[in-house]
């Protein structure tokens, strides 16, 4: 099942509040895997998040960005196949490039 992006409000809360319960936090943080806004003068400051839920949305964001790059090269070497070219100096002309 995919991961929802949105975050959860009640797992926003200030700094101070984080400060003086850091242990608390960071069991919860923990067990839900879910981000935390905190926020500074009632305003987001920065997210936390527990490290191995952080190194398993860096691991699926490096393999999307893989899945994109093995896409956009399959789909030019089947626009080289299939005669879809301009010239490098056709380009350079027409100031693409």
């Amino acid at each position: 099942m995919a991961k929802s992006l949105a975050l959860d409000v009640n797992h926003i809360h200030s700094v101070t509040d984080f400060q003086r319960n850091t242990k608390l936090y960071v069991a919860r943080l923990k067990k839900s895997k879910t981000p935390m806004v905190l926020t500074v003068n009632g305003r987001s400051s920065v997210i936390v998040q527990d490290a191995n839920a952080y190194q398993e949305d860096m691991d699926r964001l490096a393999q999307l960005e893989e899945e994109r790059f093995v896409a956009a090269v399959n789909e030019g070497i089947a626009d080289m196949k299939a005669g879809r070219m301009i010239p490098l100096e056709e380009l350079k002309r027409k100031h693409v490039i």
